[in-house]
């Protein structure tokens, strides 16, 4: 089992994935995702936060007033199984949360945010430059971090086709595959040990 296409929400699991293309990616070798630390501006007023995801470029932008204080690669629904588009607010957060249901009960879903409904959220996981997901939305584990840390329950979330963003902050930001990566072994997945190191920004042997 490939655990990679394990961080999907749970009611929406059944499937396999479906390729599709993503656009308005930069193009070069692209990096793993524990390479990339977004840079962040410090939130100032936490009621002014918004969350903007554009799925047609796979980027994640938190701002405040107009301005981006972290912009991300991210990894949205495929066309079968979009991420759902609108306004919702973060309905819940769990730093430490875990997969319930099988296949794949266990598995760390760290940093864990909530929106539209319980079977979707913005969290860690393995990130592909194109949409890969059944629609949550993976974040790089450094991203999921600081996110995590910017926003609280109740703050909106934005989700379309495309965002003010995507041709100036959006465009600079790296291609991330994680595809080529080796599966963590199920020990490590399974243990506290993965919380401690995504903590610490980091995870197994990347």
């Amino acid at each position: 089992m490939n655990i990679r296409n394990l961080l999907l929400p749970p009611l929406l699991l059944a499937g396999g994935l479906a390729l599709s293309s993503c656009g308005n990616l930069n193009t070069g070798s692209p990096a793993n995702s524990f390479s990339f630390k977004p840079k962040v501006t410090e939130v100032s007023n936490p009621s002014a936060v918004k969350v903007h995801i554009s799925t047609s470029a796979q980027r994640l932008y938190v701002v405040e007033g107009g301005k981006v204080l972290l912009a991300t690669p991210c990894c949205v629904g495929t066309s079968a199984s979009p991420t759902p588009k609108g306004t919702y607010p973060i309905r819940n957060k769990v730093k430490y949360r875990r997969r319930a249901s099988s296949p794949g009960a266990g598995y760390p879903m760290t940093y864990w945010m909530e929106f539209y409904t319980a079977a979707y959220g913005m969290h860690w996981g393995f990130v592909k430059p194109y949409p890969a997901t059944h629609g949550c939305v993976r974040l790089p584990l450094n991203s999921a971090r600081e996110i995590f840390d910017m926003v609280r329950v109740g703050t909106p979330v934005n989700v379309a086709s495309s965002q003010p963003w995507d041709s100036s902050e959006g465009k600079n930001l790296p291609v991330l595959d994680d595809s080529p990566l080796p599966n963590p072994p199920n020990s490590y997945l399974q243990s506290s040990q993965v919380f401690k190191d995504q903590d610490q920004g980091k995870m197994w042997k990347f």
